[in-house]
């Protein structure tokens, strides 16, 4: 099962990701931990990028690129994987299916999970953190035992600004403006498989298992 996972912030990617890897015993990859990897591994790739990175600039989406196909040459990939956070953009996404020509590869789905602006805003502004020892709780999914003090620590919590509405509002635009054009390219090769995200994790998990039959 060859899978990429698109949605917006706070839509519970990273939550189905884990599910699709118990499920189908398949990788997650994410091209920040892989980028992170092949820097700290010191391989080749991973020192070019870094030349970019100690630059102040983007990675280049061709080094980008041969990182994912070194990658799903790996045996652990060969019954698939789950694509997360790439592609973002549509010369990302030509790039992608081009290289998965080369290797002999087909995707599977582009699983589009949606939700609301609302909803997304009222869960990520409900974020907040300890001071002191960084762990996050969720005032509506998994709030303190006391208000705005940390469990493990005693620290004091607080909401950080990455996590206040006007933040989020402007990363679900820069979403929206970004995948729009994305989802369209993977409409064309009728690959997209839109799932409602509003529900629990297990309507939202019985929802992606439905639009991979």
């Amino acid at each position: 099962m060859r899978v990429i996972l698109i949605g917006p912030p706070g839509v519970g990617k990273g939550t189905q990701a884990k599910l699709l890897v118990k499920k189908y015993h398949i990788p997650q990859i994410s091209t920040g931990d892989m980028l992170r990897a092949n820097i700290q591994q010191n391989t080749a790739l991973g020192q070019h990028a870094n030349t970019f990175m100690e630059a102040g600039k983007l990675v280049p989406d061709d080094v980008i690129l041969e990182m994912i196909r070194v990658r799903f040459l790996e045996a652990d990939c060969k019954d698939g994987y789950v694509l997360d956070g790439f592609p973002r953009t549509i010369p990302q996404a030509e790039g992608l299916e081009l290289m998965l020509k080369k290797i002999d590869q087909k995707l599977d789905a582009v699983l589009v999970i949606t939700a609301d602006n609302a909803e997304i805003i009222r869960r990520l502004s409900s974020r907040r953190s300890c001071q002191e020892c960084g762990a996050v709780y969720n005032l509506l999914f998994s709030p303190p035992h006391k208000t705005d003090i940390c469990d493990h620590c005693g620290g004091k919590l607080y909401q950080r600004d990455d996590d206040k509405p006007a933040t989020i509002q402007n990363r679900l635009d820069v979403y929206e403006s970004q995948t729009a054009p994305l989802v369209e390219f993977y409409y064309k090769m009728d690959l997209v498989r839109k799932v409602n995200g509003m529900g629990t994790i297990d309507e939202v998990s019985e929802g992606i298992r439905k639009a991979l039959e």
